[in-house]
């Protein structure tokens, strides 16, 4: 940051990824009505360059072309300049993403795209070095005052497809036909194919987490028994608790790691990865009682609760990968600086348990990574396994409190109601199966920071900070509030979480549902009209809106009874039918809910004071095809509506499916079993 120069546009925004970039030579304007017009008002072509606070490439960019009074000029000279955050703007950022997939160049952050004055794109690229990003200014320049009429005619090309209907291209009509255990084990074996086997996840690097492919694999294993798919989801979970990419003495996963064995993350840390991680290891431990998960879920919600969260409940947006300008600066070892720090007699000990060397990494630094679990670790040394893990611990705290005084990596600490819905489900689902009290308070912080700062009535806002909230919400800000708030209910049975999740879900469908092809819009038909209105199909490392909300329909169409949720979600699911069969690999959310529509959803209702503890004694099997509701005395909620207690005021467990309940239980197991043999 320059602070010779004159502050320009950003200013007075509130995006920490814009505020970055106000003190440039370079005239910015925030994405609006001021620079559009502009444009217009002078024939100049618009520059969209749209990065994050966390992006490594981002801040280089601007060191090198942005904050240079040379490469500025011609900028400012030539072209309307508009700075975009993508997580504020992720309808712009999706929009120009396609666009510049369309021209054929690897999409990437930053994202530069160059407009004509009615927004309509002609050219674009990612990341640029200083003498081809002048390069590349001068001659858009000269063929915009040349050849004006060719790059409008390719601009209304590229607006034109970009208008093009998802439905259309993707063939996606809704197919009448039975959801059938074959497609998905088809689905599967493709699936399969591209497992990296010995290293975890899939056969490419650099390695994302990519939670959806795992959830959907534990319920395939539940499904199927396939011990293939548990396999293969153990040996990724473990690689990646282990590996680099998580941050052994913080807690936390960073976004990605850069190599194929998890080793050298790219260290930015987002919420979005976090909450799903959450879920996910939450899960897995449901399934393996892999004290190892266990371990990941604690730690990370410590950091969450220490490093990402606000006075009031809610949770910040990311950690950039930089600290000092040098990346993973904060969370990588000197071996000198380790000696002096860990008690002579455990160095040895310690430097193999981590793998510290006089440098595993880049400038002698280590990555703390580990190779083997604890138990096998311990057992090698042959110390007992809880002395070993005491060491551990200490070992921990003393490096987390050494890290204190190190300059910190910048805090992205803009609040998105997307993102807090996902952090507020992976600490339901670590409630879920740990019962640890902090995390249901966590949990209602974080509800009820969203209900009271981020929605006005039924509708949401996208963003908030410095005190106030900000940008109508997008889809993705229903999807994943109303699938947090289903959680939350299902494990505290408030019933004002399941209504407010309904009350957003038909405000959704009020303001996003498109009637005519029977998905959801990503953006509201009373936001601003962009060039092209899209929808969210695939899942990547965050689920696909559509994906998340066809959950969400299915769910609470089952606990309040309306049918009408429910054709929307058996229609979208139908239209993904043909795509999920083909090609699974960015469909697996759409996945997850084909296997609740396998077979009917186990629907449990517990009646009477003892419910909690029978709830917990529930989650403690791995069910992922069930809904729970409980009440202490009586509910109008339609599936606790008119049932009753057992005899003598023993809490009585009510598990039912498509409409028909079978005689009420009294214990958990009992339940489970009847669950079993729902077909």
């Amino acid at each position: 940051m320059n602070l010779h120069h004159t502050p320009n546009k950003l200013i007075a925004e509130s995006s920490p990824y814009l505020l970055q970039h106000a003190y440039n030579p370079v005239q910015w304007y925030p994405w609006g009505q001021e620079a559009l017009e502009k444009s217009k008002l002078e024939n100049k072509p618009i520059l969209v360059s749209i990065g994050y606070s966390a992006c490594h490439w981002c801040h280089v960019m601007e060191r090198e072309c942005f904050e240079k009074p040379e490469i500025a000029e011609i900028m400012n000279t030539h072209f309307i300049n508009i700075k975009v955050d993508r997580e504020e703007r992720p309808d712009i950022d999706h929009l120009y993403m396609d666009a510049v997939q369309m021209m054929s160049i690897s999409g990437g952050w930053p994202l530069n795209v160059f407009l004509m004055p009615d927004t309509k794109p002609f050219y674009g690229g990612t990341y640029f070095p200083p003498q081809q990003w002048a390069s590349v200014l001068s001659q858009i320049a000269n063929a915009f005052e040349n050849n004006n009429a060719d790059l409008q005619k390719s601009a209304d090309g590229f607006a034109q497809s970009l208008a093009g209907s998802e439905v259309q291209r993707y063939q996606l009509h809704n197919q009448e036909i039975p959801f059938e255990l074959k497609d998905l084990e088809n689905a599967f074996q493709k699936l399969e194919q591209n497992f990296d086997k010995q290293l975890g996840g899939t056969n490419r690097e650099p390695k994302f987490p990519m939670p959806s492919i795992y959830h959907f694999l534990l319920r395939y294993h539940q499904l199927t028994n396939d011990s293939k798919a548990l396999q293969h989801t153990k040996l990724t979970l473990d690689r990646m608790a282990m590996g680099g990419i998580y941050d052994q003495i913080g807690g936390g996963f960073s976004r990605y790691s850069v190599d194929a064995e998890w080793f050298a993350p790219h260290f930015e840390k987002m919420l979005y990865d976090n909450g799903q991680l959450l879920s996910l290891y939450s899960e897995a431990y449901c399934v393996t009682k892999s004290n190892l998960y266990k371990e990941i879920v604690y730690e990370t919600i410590a950091w969450l609760s220490r490093e990402m969260r606000s006075e009031d409940g809610a949770f910040y947006s990311a950690l950039d990968a930089d600290s000092e300008g040098h990346e993973g600066k904060f969370y990588v070892w000197k071996k000198e600086e380790l000696e002096q720090l860990i008690a002579l007699e455990d160095q040895q000990l310690f430097f193999e348990y981590y793998n510290v060397t006089d440098g595993n990494w880049e400038n002698g630094d280590n990555i703390l990574h580990r190779n083997l679990t604890d138990l096998a670790f311990s057992n090698k040394h042959q110390i007992t396994l809880s002395n070993f893990i005491s060491k551990v611990e200490n070992w921990k705290a003393i490096l987390l409190e050494a890290r204190t005084h190190r300059i910190r990596p910048g805090l992205d600490d803009k609040i998105l109601a997307s993102w807090n819905g996902i952090a507020l489900r992976g600490i339901t689902d670590a409630f879920k199966y740990f019962g640890e009290p902090q995390f249901l308070t966590l949990a209602k912080q974080n509800a009820d920071f969203i209900n009271s700062k981020m929605r006005v009535d039924n509708s949401l806002f996208h963003s908030y900070k410095n005190g106030k909230a900000t940008i109508a919400g997008y889809l993705e800000d229903y999807a994943f509030v109303i699938d947090g708030f289903i959680g939350l209910y299902q494990i505290c049975f408030e019933e004002k979480y399941l209504h407010d999740a309904l009350a957003l879900t038909e405000y959704a469908v009020e303001h996003f549902y498109d009637h005519d092809e029977e998905l959801f819009f990503f953006t509201s038909n009373l936001g601003e009209q962009l060039i092209a209105r899209k929808k969210e199909i695939f899942d990547n490392v965050v689920p696909a809106s559509n994906s998340a909300m066809a959950k969400n329909l299915y769910t609470l169409a089952i606990f309040f009874d309306r049918n009408d949720l429910m054709q929307i979600a058996i229609t979208m699911m139908g239209s993904m039918k043909k795509l999920i069969t083909s090609d699974i690999s960015y469909l697996t959310n759409w996945a997850t809910l084909y296997t609740s529509l396998l077979r009917p959803t186990a629907e449990v209702a517990i009646v009477g004071k003892n419910f909690e503890t029978i709830r917990a004694e529930l989650d403690n099997t791995f069910y992922p095809n069930k809904i729970l509701s409980a009440t202490a005395t009586v509910s109008e909620l339609p599936l606790l509506k008119n049932k009753d207690q057992l005899p003598n005021s023993t809490t009585a467990i009510h598990v039912c499916s498509n409409h028909t309940c079978q005689l009420p239980v009294a214990t958990a197991a009992e339940a489970v079993h009847l669950m079993a043999g729902i077909q």
